[in-house]
């Protein structure tokens, strides 16, 4: 099967990354302006405990799953036993997490007073089991992840504008959503059968699998404790509104992430067959190309919606949401936290085999976060709530980088930050002017963007920055 480079994968998934928020950015401000801050904290709670569940469904598989069936991809006999045994573990553990959810529907008060959202939003459970991306994601296929997820987004699209039209419309924005994040995994089932045969009869070992999986599971378990524990204790502790702000601050935060984390995500399947062929050297350069990206793309973004976070929150979200700009602006800078831990931990430990690191800084960072939660959100409310988050960051990075020392001083030694930083302080200087114009918020945003961007760019050009001449060499060719 043919391979394409890492730079075609990255536009692939950026374009898949793009129109992962490009939905989100379409639908929000009709949505936010009809089912009010309420309406979509419930949906957002909604999501947020079923998440807990599609967490032990996925056992920590999309990650290994990567990585194992990336070892034998060029083995089919290899790659079809492989497959097999890891999709028997994610069918199992998908009936286990459902039967623990409708426990804990039936016998917590507060889940089933939205039983019904609760039930639609659980569908993307059964959606990611039956999905098998992490397969597709091992082999590389990304146009076929990117074309197809683009397609059910589109038809989502048409749906949420014909569906949802008054506040009580809040159970059918969830399911619009499920269909639009995860109902293309239907094909995914259908497609795979055309590179492996999942009827053929294998000798299945699944133990050999257990340990690695349960190591990501632990992360992964840690990760999304506090990726939700935030919305999920404000929910508890506050109302669906505060909810509701905090989730209007949490969706343009992660769609700047995705950006962010775009090249990492494609690097996991050719960093591992690196490893696996020994290459050392081809290894590190990748991981210091990927470093480069996240401190090029993730640096002028916080420092950008930093300074523009209010147009940006009241064009998104309406004039409801202005209590949701202090909490983006304090937990934009986990725009780089979290990108250098996606590269340093996921793309470079994790193939070294040292998950067990990643796995210790995830849950320092989950303990750091629930004890902040604690005593932060009784008394600032969805601020505490981003202020843990970004602590958590910063906590996971700081542990990752000591984790291996050696090889993180090497690789940063390699990467020269300051043009970019020179850039990035133009750029604000000479952009914020803009606030102080008296025009409508589309106008302000896409002046300033092009003023930022275009200023960014061209000193770094002028700079002579290593990776932006990279970038337009690629290009090119």
């Amino acid at each position: 099967m043919k391979q394409h480079s890492v730079f075609y994968n990255f536009i692939m998934n950026v374009i898949l990354t793009v129109s992962s928020f490009i939905f989100p950015l379409i639908t929000f401000p009709y949505v936010s302006r009809i089912l009010l801050p309420e309406g979509t904290g419930k949906v957002s709670f909604a999501a947020s405990v079923v998440n807990y569940f599609l967490l032990l469904a996925q056992l920590g598989i999309p990650t290994y799953g990567i990585r194992a069936c990336a070892k034998v991809r060029d083995n089919k006999e290899a790659l079809n036993k492989t497959a097999q045994e890891i999709f028997v573990i994610s069918i199992i553990m998908c009936i286990v997490s459902y039967v623990l959810f409708f426990i804990a529907v039936f016998s917590v008060p507060r889940l089933w007073q939205e039983k019904e959202l609760m039930l639609v939003t659980s569908a993307t459970i059964l959606f990611t089991t039956i999905g098998v991306e992490w397969f597709f994601k091992a082999i590389e296929l990304y146009s076929y992840i990117t074309w197809r997820s683009i397609t059910f987004k589109c038809i989502a699209l048409g749906a949420m504008f014909l569906l949802v039209h008054e506040q009580q419309d809040y159970i059918k924005y969830g399911a619009v959503s499920i269909f639009a994040s995860s109902a293309s995994n239907i094909l995914n089932f259908v497609y795979i059968q055309k590179f492996i045969n999942l009827k053929k009869r294998c000798k299945l070992e699944l133990r050999i699998h257990m340990k690695p999986i349960l190591i990501f599971f632990a992360m992964s378990c840690a990760t999304t404790v506090y990726l939700n524990m935030d919305t999920t204790m404000l929910g508890f502790i506050k109302t669906d509104t505060d909810v509701g702000y905090y989730n209007a601050a949490v969706k343009i935060k992660n769609m700047l992430v995705g950006i962010v984390t775009s090249l990492g995500a494609v690097l996991l399947p050719r960093v591992t067959v690196y490893l696996e062929k020994k290459e050392q050297k081809r290894f590190e350069d990748l991981s210091v190309k990927a470093i480069q990206f996240v401190l090029f793309s993730s640096i002028p973004m916080l420092v950008y919606f930093t300074l523009f976070a209010e147009p940006s929150m009241l064009l998104l979200s309406g004039k409801e949401y202005e209590r949701a700009i202090l909490p983006m602006q304090i937990m934009l800078p986990t725009l780089l936290f979290i990108g250098l831990t996606n590269i340093m931990g996921i793309q470079i430990l994790v193939p070294m085999g040292k998950e067990s690191k990643v796995l210790a800084s995830v849950i320092a960072g989950a303990v750091v976060d629930l004890v902040l939660n604690m005593i932060l959100i009784p008394k600032y409310s969805v601020s505490g709530a981003a202020i843990g988050t970004v602590t958590a960051e910063v906590i996971v990075f700081i542990y990752q980088y000591f984790s291996d020392r050696e090889l993180f001083q090497r690789l940063f030694s390699k990467i020269n930050p300051w043009k970019i930083i020179t850039a990035t302080i133009a750029s604000a200087c000479m952009s914020v002017w803009i606030l102080k114009l008296n025009a409508d918020l589309p106008v302000v945003l896409i002046m300033s963007c092009i003023c930022f961007g275009g200023i960014y760019i061209m000193s770094l050009i002028i700079l002579r920055e290593s990776f932006i001449l990279e970038l337009f060499r690629l290009m090119k060719r």
